[in-house]
């Protein structure tokens, strides 16, 4: 037998492997063969049926309570078990005490008949204890799925850098998930393969041409399934690839014979997407390279954890692409474009900003664009930018390692940059959920949120104001706020009362109050532009 992939079972406990942890006085009454089956969680239930709230592979316990009375004749005995087999029960657990002294033997019957597996639990062993045991397994497996994951994707990364990145991918994914793989190009042909540890190279080229055309014709990110009769190809599936324009490049196609896990599919997916950038970089010339570059840096999940030499040679590279040092800092730059920006094409966008920015790392993203530069971008430079209709979300400097980060910070402040028109720096932002949201969202969230109180005359509305924002600041409280208000707790609850009316919201929910504090931030703005409206 071929050895196991290194992620075959990764991301899930099997029974086996929990009873292994569990205290030896658990007593196995019957052995359904379920040891090697997923386990997804350990569950008390005393309801007379609780399959209705049960995952697939769940381990169920229960201290007898379904079976007292009428409940424990055979044929409800028996019912209760098929519905648990039905719902694809990995495990019983029967707790002795307080209901019963021993097991059933209706039970162990039923469980016989229909091959489920059943435990004596004996009342020196806590249900809770079971659960607990179960977690904590659990977690312990969860990190190690994360550091067989980061070490797949230093393979993968290092297969792109290879000098045939897409062979030495699809070798290394083949080595890590247990399937055979194809890359077929945009014409149809086969441009690399990939063998699974049995042996198996896929299915004849000819039967896979209808998942292909489907494939090469189709838009939109997706998956294509299909099956066929050959050794490791039960399971096909295919996966488009794109271009930043939804052009399709060529495609992925993978075979087993057995579903793969959430860890296996993350792999793939992580695949997939570098076959993208490789197949991007050699339909787009030789502006491609610092795009891929780009791409990666910006998400270096598997590439900042490797040993320092590896680390160096990135910060290498990294200092000639910005014509700088490599202890020099650098920013993150998104760019989004709005009205009045030309659509010169990703060719001529590319060139302009890897002028502007003096750098070769600019990525064409969905968006406008991201870059990467030891420039600080002044204001001047800030100014021409904004002059070809752009505005930018320009990141703090940062290190090589910071550089995701600094991404995801940037990214946060993105859509406030598209509501105000206004670009953005993230060093200068008030990182609060009101300066987060700016003033054009906060004041739109105002005149939404209290249109009903904004509408009335400044005689009747402002009062009202006042005691919302003064109640909420009190944090609901009666005494509280009209301590706060100079009005009497009575006066204070009969206006929340008519605000609540007004507003039509419940006024007790945490949420409610949350959304309305913010709009209160905004709202003198919004009032005086109102009345200054209204008096010229």
């Amino acid at each position: 037998m071929s050895p196991e992939p290194a992620t075959a079972r990764l991301s899930f406990v099997t029974l086996d492997q929990f009873l292994k942890q569990l205290p030896p006085e658990l007593k196995i009454l019957h052995d359904g063969g379920s040891g090697g089956s997923l386990l997804r969680w350990v569950e008390p239930s005393e309801l007379e049926d609780p399959t209705p709230y049960l995952p697939e592979g769940e381990f169920l316990l229960t201290a007898g309570l379904p079976f007292l009375g009428e409940g424990g004749t055979a044929a409800k005995v028996d019912a209760y078990v098929r519905r648990l087999v039905d719902a694809k029960v990995a495990a019983l657990g029967f707790g002795i005490r307080p209901y019963f002294d021993a097991v059933p033997e209706a039970l162990v019957e039923a469980c016989r008949t229909h091959d489920l597996t059943l435990f004596e639990v004996p009342e020196s062993v806590p249900f809770a204890a079971i659960g607990l045991e179960f977690s904590q397994l659990l977690e312990t497996d969860n990190a190690r799925v994360f550091r067989q994951l980061a070490e797949t994707n230093r393979q993968l990364m290092r297969a792109v850098l290879s000098p045939r990145p897409e062979h030495e991918l699809l070798a290394a994914l083949v080595q890590r998930v247990p399937v055979w793989a194809l890359l077929v190009g945009a014409d149809g042909r086969v441009r690399a393969r990939g063998h699974n540890a049995g042996g198996s190279s896929g299915v004849e080229h000819s039967l896979l041409a209808p998942m292909l055309e489907r494939l090469l014709s189709g838009s939109g990110p997706r998956v294509e399934m299909d099956g066929f009769e050959q050794p490791g190809s039960a399971l096909v599936f295919g996966h488009p690839l794109r271009s930043t324009k939804d052009a399709n490049l060529g495609a992925l196609i993978l075979g087993s014979d057995a579903p793969l896990t959430p860890a296996q599919n993350n792999v793939v997916q992580s695949a997939v997407g570098l076959l993208e950038l490789l197949v991007r970089q050699r339909t787009s010339g030789s502006l491609a390279p610092s795009q891929l570059a780009t791409a990666v840096l910006l998400h270096p999940e598997s590439l900042v954890s490797g040993g320092t030499k590896h680390v160096n040679g990135l910060k290498d590279l990294l200092a000639q692409s910005l014509s700088s040092t490599r202890s020099a800092q650098m920013r993150v730059i998104q760019g989004v474009r709005v009205d009045g920006a030309a659509d010169d094409g990703p060719v001529r966008e590319v060139l302009q900003w890897r002028r502007l920015f003096d750098t070769k790392l600019v990525e064409i993203t969905e968006y406008g664009f991201a870059a990467i530069t030891r420039l600080r971008v002044d204001d001047s430079l800030l100014a021409d930018i904004e002059k070809l209709g752009w505005r930018l979300v320009i990141g703090e400097p940062t290190e090589l390692h910071g550089l995701s980060a600094a991404y995801q910070r940037a990214s946060s402040l993105r859509s406030r940059v598209l509501s105000s028109g206004m670009s953005a720096r993230v060093d200068e932002v008030t990182w609060t959920v009101t300066g987060l949201l700016g003033r054009e969202a906060g004041t739109m969230l105002a005149e939404r949120l209290l249109a009903p109180v904004l509408a009335l005359e400044p005689d009747r509305r402002d009062p009202l104001l006042s005691v919302l924002r003064g109640w909420l600041s009190e944090n609901g409280s009666w005494d509280g706020s009209a301590k706060l208000l100079g009005l009497h707790r009575n006066s204070v609850r009969r206006q929340i009362g008519v605000l609540g009316e007004l507003l039509d919201m419940d006024l007790n929910q945490a949420q409610v109050r949350a959304e309305l504090w913010f709009a209160l931030q905004y709202v003198d703005e919004l009032v005086d532009s109102t009345e200054l409206a209204g008096t010229t």
